[in-house]
């Protein structure tokens, strides 16, 4: 086992220590995305410095450093930094050790020996020393497979902003240009007297912040009451169940939430008033709704997380749907959705203050969902692999369905949640009868 690591700059200097001033939604400092990407095919290292010169050079904020000033304003000095890149010649692994499943387990740390992962702690302390973006090559020799992992913080910006980022990486590695438009850094600054406190109850996450100490230990989860289960959905089935729930009228992912929902509610909760699910909290992406807003192409965290209504019929797949369809469509209206994002932007920034985070749940009678659906990550950040890549991601929560493309099947979909270990088969003697029925039993 050998490694070597690298600084890569931009291959032209594009930041000149501009300071971009980070709103409230932007304050997630302790956070970071960590993500792993497998290639069957070999990685030119001096070709990958390269593309990550010429993509620093588009991107001059991720070669900056967190900077805190008084009166609680937070920048990021665009100050033309390198990147770390390791390199690591791997001769004990015989090959890949993971499955297909997208999402792995935090509480097994089968990832962590493939990232370099940025100092967060660093960032919260304020440090203007600490790179905000990470990358790790290995190379596992016996299989002639590569792998890279890349550690983003989260106030560079959101999964999103991420995946655009690691998305121009390929594409100069291609000798392709970056899809256009080119990313804009400036934000908005959200004003106080734009929140709306009564809209607190729209956003769990907020209303009910933890400390960071407790944010910590319900991050990684249960092991002795919940299991995470990974669960593998075909085009076909997906389309299926869009059908029954209601057709052009509903998404996908509208669809596949509610027959989570529905087995839940159906076989694991119909007696018990606590535990039924009733209402969703949803990870919304607003760019693009307004360019006053966020423009389609803003690197930011632009992402909240907003609550459904009540759902008429708990136990009504396309009641379930729909009542989501209705929320997304009601957080994307900009005259509900401006105040929205100011009322998170103020209590993110006092979350900094008093050293509390927001609460990732799980919340009474809910169920979170973070879909990547619309995201092919694999194929997005393929690196001119001749098979499509495989991806990788780590953790989920109680309740807390995270979404993504399957590995290996562009078209499927992969659920991954944590679920009570006392409810686990009969959750998954309902699925499994249900897809061997083709859903024809399923309550409409």
């Amino acid at each position: 086992m050998s490694s070597e690591c690298d600084l890569v700059f931009p291959s032209s200097k594009k930041g000149n220590n501009r300071c971009i001033e980070l709103a409230g939604l932007d304050l997630w400092i302790i956070p970071r995305i960590d993500n792993v990407f497998v290639y069957s095919s070999e990685i030119n290292i001096e070709n990958f410095k390269n593309a990550l010169g010429y993509t620093l050079t588009l991107w001059p904020l991720v070669t900056g450093r967190f900077l805190g000033v008084e009166n609680d304003r937070y920048f990021i000095k665009m100050s033309d930094n390198g990147i770390p890149v390791t390199v690591i010649e791997n001769t004990e692994l015989k090959k890949w050790p993971l499955d297909d499943n997208v999402v792995v387990d935090i509480n097994k740390n089968t990832l962590l020996p493939f990232i370099d992962g940025v100092q967060t702690m660093k960032l919260m302390a304020t440090s203007n020393d600490e790179p905000l973006v990470r990358l790790q090559l290995t190379h596992i020799k016996e299989s002639g497979e590569w792998v890279l992992g890349t550690s983003w913080a989260h106030l560079l910006g959101d999964a999103k902003s991420n995946l655009n980022f690691l998305s121009t990486l390929s594409r100069f590695y291609h000798h392709l240009e970056p899809i256009q438009p080119h990313p804009i850094f400036e934000r908005r600054l959200w004003r106080e007297d734009e929140a709306d406190d009564s809209l607190l109850p729209f956003m769990k996450e907020i209303q009910h912040a933890k400390s960071a100490q407790e944010a910590f230990q319900s991050f990684f989860g249960n092991d002795e009451t919940h299991e995470q289960l990974n669960l593998h959905f075909s085009y076909e089935e997906l389309e299926r169940l869009r059908e029954l729930a209601g057709g052009n009228t509903v998404t996908r992912q509208d669809a596949l939430t509610s027959y989570i929902i529905l087995l839940l509610n159906t076989h694991c909760f119909k007696d018990n008033d606590e535990q039924r699910i009733l209402r969703t909290n949803t990870a919304i992406n607003f760019r693009g709704v307004s360019d006053a807003i966020a423009p389609a192409n803003l690197v930011s965290n632009a992402v909240l997380v907003i609550s459904s209504d009540v759902f008429d019929d708990p136990l009504s797949l396309s009641s379930i749907a729909r009542t989501i369809r209705q929320s997304i469509i009601r957080t994307r209206d900009p005259q509900f959705l401006e105040p929205c994002v100011a009322t998170v932007d103020k209590y993110l920034r006092r979350f900094v203050r008093e050293k509390r985070m927001h609460n990732l749940g799980p919340f009474p009678n809910s169920i979170t969902v973070n879909s990547n659906l619309r995201y092919d990550w694999a194929e997005l950040v393929n690196l001119g692999s001749d098979n499509r890549c495989r991806f990788y991601t780590l953790w989920t929560g109680q309740y807390y369905l995270r979404v993504f493309r399957l590995n290996r099947d562009y078209h499927g979909a992969e659920v991954a949640f944590r679920i009570a270990k006392n409810i686990k088969d009969i959750f998954l003697s309902a699925l499994e009868k249900d897809l061997t029925e083709n859903f024809s039993n399923v309550r409409l």
